[in-house]
């Protein structure tokens, strides 16, 4: 029987039989594996059972599901493959599947999604463009820089997830021996803009109050990060 060995660093924390069709993972105590940790959504992903084979599919989440280290919507799994989600690692193993058959197009099914609060894994952060019809682009947002030095003066936030720190990824840079290499993350969404901090420590402030979780951004918010000051701004799209 195939099985889940749900793991934080090197340490077993349990295993989980594949004996359902469909198994939830996720934050809230309510999924079949429970990951308790801020960087995993309430429903995060599922694995389901199709043609006697097992899938995981990332339900949408705010940080992602990485197989292997690459970035996955649905992936058939195969023995020994590794899981990423927030900061622990599910393990698959299966006696039966002990060769990765050639790669096949993979089914595209897609559930209602839950996005709750996050604080991403630095080591696999991505950005992950938004792809969205123009009815659904109903805001753009940006940041105007007002004190500090970086790159450009104006940034606009159209990337699903906006990265602020000190590494070459970085969406908005920030200079400094002390910065952090991702200090914070922008999330887009249809009804706005979230900013949190990546750590999960202090040094974000929002109109010069530090905050925990995800902060909803609002027109001229004022954004203080790693020595720069922005200031958030929206408009419509036309």
């Amino acid at each position: 029987m195939a099985k889940i060995l749900l793991k934080f660093k090197d340490a077993v924390l349990k295993e989980f039989n594949l004996d359902k069709d469909v198994l939830t993972i996720g934050r809230k105590p309510t999924n079949d594996i429970h990951v308790d940790n801020l960087a995993v959504s309430g429903t995060h992903a599922r694995i389901f059972k199709k043609d006697d084979k097992f899938y995981m599919e990332d339900l949408n989440s705010l940080n992602g599901t990485f197989v292997n280290g690459k970035k996955i919507s649905v992936h058939h799994l195969t023995n020994n493959d590794v899981v990423i989600i927030g900061k622990h690692s599910l393990n698959y193993v299966s006696d039966t599947d002990s060769v990765k058959p050639k790669v096949e197009k993979e089914p595209n099914i897609m559930d209602e999604t839950i996005m709750i609060d996050s604080k991403l894994k630095d080591e696999i952060l991505q950005k992950a463009p938004l792809k969205e019809s123009k009815s659904d682009m109903i805001i753009m947002g940006g940041f105007v820089v007002i004190e500090g030095s970086t790159e450009k003066n104006d940034y606009e936030l159209t990337d699903r997830i906006t990265t602020i720190g000190k590494d070459k990824s970085a969406v908005i840079h920030l200079k400094g021996l002390f910065a952090p290499k991702i200090a914070a993350l922008v999330n887009k969404r249809k009804d706005g803009y979230t900013i949190s901090s990546a750590t999960g420590g202090k040094g974000i402030k929002v109109n010069g109050k530090e905050f925990e979780g995800p902060h909803k951004l609002q027109e001229g918010d004022i954004v203080e990060v790693g020595g720069l000051k922005l200031q958030f701004y929206i408009k419509e799209n036309s």
